[in-house]
């Protein structure tokens, strides 16, 4: 089976400026605004210009007043039409996932279960180190835990969490 391009495309990386806000782990300002402004241009999409223009907005508190963190800084959500827009993406892109997913599991069932069954023994070692490293990691919290509580009388209580 042939790979269409729109697969493909979401596999091969590409550079992004890192400094740009991120919505739904996206460049908001390097890619969605040029990719809405483009979509309205064609009329596949009907964003408001101010969204467009003005992407970030400040976060009020029901009153009006400004939000502001913990650290000081003002916050900042994204214009509800741009992130309206994005959600229907992830859908969408969730979607033709699934879609393709499906194709390739019906269309090559017996290369898609090898390929499942290949992924299942790969785990396998990394899943039972997993699982001592991490009994062995309870164990010594266990271990710690008991010697901050153990009473100075000589007896044990049990603790828990």
């Amino acid at each position: 089976m042939e790979v269409p391009k729109y697969i493909a495309s979401l596999l091969t990386p590409s550079a992004t400026a890192p400094s740009d806000r991120r919505v739904w782990s996206i460049p908001l300002q390097g890619v969605l605004v040029p990719f809405f402004t483009a979509t309205n241009t064609v009329k596949a999409t009907n964003i408001p210009s101010e969204a467009l223009g003005a992407p970030l907005r400040l976060t009020r508190s029901p009153d009006g007043e400004v939000k502001f963190s913990r650290t000081g800084k003002p916050v900042l959500k994204v214009a509800p039409e741009i992130a309206s827009q994005v959600r229907v993406m992830r859908e969408n892109l969730i979607a033709n996932l699934l879609s393709f997913t499906g194709k390739v599991a019906t269309t090559e069932k017996e290369a898609y279960k090898a390929e499942v069954e290949a992924a299942q023994r790969a785990a396998a070692p990394i899943l039972a180190k997993d699982e001592k490293d991490l009994a062995e990691a309870v164990a010594v919290q266990m271990a710690a835990a008991g010697a901050e509580t153990a009473p100075t009388d000589g007896h044990r209580e049990l603790v828990t969490a």
